[in-house]
């Protein structure tokens, strides 16, 4: 099995990191006007929004660490890794298409739905089934990964359209995304010593 470099364990690492510093940092220079429980993170990345330019960092930053980490995960499957990095430049795009102030935005929305699929499907595409492989790889968890991000991006949905809770169901499905990357590379630095250690 080759092994996953250092940096893409920083790049994972940072991708949870930057996105939730984001929207926490952009909450609070938007200020008591915003409910982080009702309304979504696309808000605080608006045209005219206080927090606009730190939530637009935080959204290329998340895309950026997405495409790092797709380079050095060497042990997941070429499909996966392809999603991965897709679905980070779909959040790279989504950072480049901030919608207006008021409204919607067809191509911020288009950009954010591409990225919601990519990234809820590259675990199962990257899974191996082989049973050497490391534990974040293996077909349950990758299944269990990918049904997670489903189910809540299917939340999200549900109270976006009947104007619930959409924030927080955003912010659960985003911050399973962003933190499974790390996941499976901490699994796959794990193994080798895990496999090492009886014969030491």
């Amino acid at each position: 099995m080759r092994p996953v470099p250092g940096w893409a364990l920083l790049s994972s690492g940072c991708a949870p990191a930057v996105l939730i510093a984001g929207w926490t940092i952009a909450a609070l220079l938007e200020g008591p006007t915003y409910d982080p429980a009702t309304q979504t993170i696309s808000v605080l990345a608006a045209y005219g929004a206080a927090g606009f330019w730190v939530m637009t960092a935080a959204l290329a930053g998340l895309g950026i660490c997405h495409m790092i980490t797709a380079l050095g995960l060497r042990p997941a499957a070429l499909p996966g890794r392809v999603a991965l990095g897709a679905g980070g430049a779909a959040a790279f795009l989504v950072a480049l298409l901030p919608p207006p102030s008021s409204g919607g935005s067809l191509r911020h929305g288009s950009a954010v739905a591409v990225g919601f699929a990519l990234l809820a499907v590259w675990p199962v595409l990257a899974s191996d089934r082989r049973g050497t492989a490391p534990w974040g790889l293996r077909p349950v968890p990758a299944l269990t990964a990918t049904v997670l991000m489903v189910v809540s991006a299917a939340w999200f949905m549900v109270e976006l359209h009947y104007d619930g809770a959409a924030g927080a169901a955003e912010r659960l499905v985003t911050a399973i995304q962003s933190v499974w990357p790390f996941v499976v590379v901490t699994s796959c630095l794990r193994r080798p010593r895990e496999v090492e250690g009886p014969s030491g």
